[in-house]
């Protein structure tokens, strides 16, 4: 059975799995959830990220979740703005901010996925594929 929107599954384990406090979620492994999960490392929302090999041909991802000191998910929130019903797009002149500025904006772009600082950087725009704080 195929899945209509993998990368809102990706976020809807993230979502979950921090507010039931797990060490760790799973979920199967594709290209772009795997580079979404290495930017939230890097901005500090995740802890790690492992490839498990479940058969011989199927793979999944095993995300650790990042808590701090006193126990509570860094995650507080991930919502997902484009849905492969409404895509949304923005220039690297006109990228909104998230929280004011609390949280950050991810992107697919020629670039690969960055966050929205990193776009606004090298100045190129993109599809907005989430945004979390």
């Amino acid at each position: 059975m195929s899945m209509t929107d993998p990368i809102a599954d990706l976020l809807t384990r993230v979502r979950n799995g921090s507010k039931a406090r797990k060490e760790y979620i799973e979920c199967p492994w594709s290209k772009v959830k795997e580079r979404l999960v290495y930017v939230m490392i890097a901005e500090g929302y995740l802890k790690d990220v492992n490839v498990v090999e479940v058969d011989d041909c199927k793979k999944n991802l095993r995300v650790w979740i990042r808590y701090d000191r006193q126990q509570q998910p860094v995650i507080r929130g991930v919502r997902r703005i484009s849905r492969p019903s409404h895509r949304v797009y923005v220039g690297a002149k006109k990228m909104p901010s998230v929280r004011r500025g609390m949280g950050v904006n991810i992107l697919s772009t020629p670039s690969g996925i960055v966050p929205d600082r990193e776009a606004a950087r090298l100045n190129v725009g993109g599809e907005l594929l989430c945004s979390i704080w």
